[in-house]
């Protein structure tokens, strides 16, 4: 009896020993095994993690690799692309004008020319006779007025000739007026308004203030040649420019008269002004023929010499 309860003790205590080491090595592998889960999943989640950082890293990088290349693509077809058609046509206009200006403006050169020079001739009608020199014609006799008068000399018509230079400033006044020229124009001609009487004494009257006790010398028998030398200077705007036919103004310039026979106060200069109108015709090569009218004033007579008139005549031309 006592050997058998000996024997189911230390069974029991076996078993009981057994168990427990069974649920201590239950226990350890089950913590084994949960450490071991961890680990492995700490590790596959870490290359997980890295494995996605790089790719999204790469993915980045392609992709600005190829909007750079789109954005390349968008460059290249830009400049391949041809312009809008409103584009070309202006360009295309523009190219014509210049081209259209370039052949106007060398056949201009090669044809027209812009300075002229310029003889001209024709009739001169003054508003008074000439006056303010002593003309013999109207002394009449010593006994009747006073003796020695002044009065009258030449005639109110007159011929004359002369010659000029139209000098090219613009083309287009100044930008106010296409295919119209500014010329400065130098002019000058001759007017001669008459013969005078000689220019002294007769021996007759001589004679009768050698009985009055007045000794003269002896009488000049030359007849004095009434006449007048003009220079002028004048702007001149000219129309049409390129056409045959052009008519053309002068709004006013500054002319200087020389008078001969001076005055009694011998002087030989009067200034004034001049305006006029005329035209031009380009009959063949640079060869022209023109008419004008021009009328000639002065602010006032300079010691009795009045130069006040109207010249009208044609001239000849030839461009330079």
């Amino acid at each position: 009896m006592k050997k058998t309860n000996l024997c189911l003790a230390v069974t029991a205590a076996l078993a009981v020993g057994g168990s427990l080491a069974a649920t201590q090595a239950m226990a350890h592998e089950k913590h084994a095994k949960k450490h071991h889960h961890e680990v492995t999943s700490y590790s596959v989640s870490s290359s997980t993690s890295t494995h996605v950082t790089d790719h999204s890293k790469v993915d980045a990088l392609e992709a600005q690799v190829q909007a750079m290349q789109y954005e390349l693509q968008a460059l290249r077809a830009e400049a391949n692309r041809p312009r809008s058609t409103v584009d070309t046509a202006k360009v295309q206009e523009l190219d014509q004008w210049m081209n259209t200006v370039k052949a106007k403006h060398g056949a201009h050169h090669e044809k027209d020319k812009d300075n002229m020079i310029f003889f001209r001739g024709g009739y001169l009608r003054q508003d008074d006779n000439r006056g303010g020199t002593l003309d013999p014609t109207n002394l009449g006799s010593l006994f009747n007025s006073n003796g020695l008068t002044t009065g009258v000399i030449g005639n109110q018509s007159a011929w004359y000739f002369g010659a000029g230079f139209d000098f090219h400033l613009n083309d287009d006044l100044f930008g106010l007026m296409q295919n119209t020229d500014l010329l400065a124009e130098l002019m000058f001609d001759y007017k001669e308004l008459g013969k005078g009487a000689s220019n002294g004494l007769s021996p007759q009257e001589t004679a009768v203030l050698k009985t009055l006790g007045v000794s003269l010398p002896a009488a000049n028998t030359k007849a004095a040649t009434v006449n007048q030398f003009t220079l002028a200077a004048s702007p001149k705007v000219k129309f049409f420019k390129g056409q045959a036919f052009r008519p053309w103004l002068i709004p006013v310039g500054f002319e200087v008269n020389v008078v001969s026979p001076p005055s009694n106060a011998i002087t030989v200069l009067n200034p004034g002004f001049q305006s006029g109108i005329g035209a031009d015709y380009k009959i063949w090569n640079n060869l022209y023929v023109g008419a004008d009218a021009r009328y000639h004033y002065s602010t006032g007579t300079i010691d009795g010499i009045n130069t006040n008139g109207i010249t009208a005549g044609g001239y000849v031309g030839i461009g330079f």
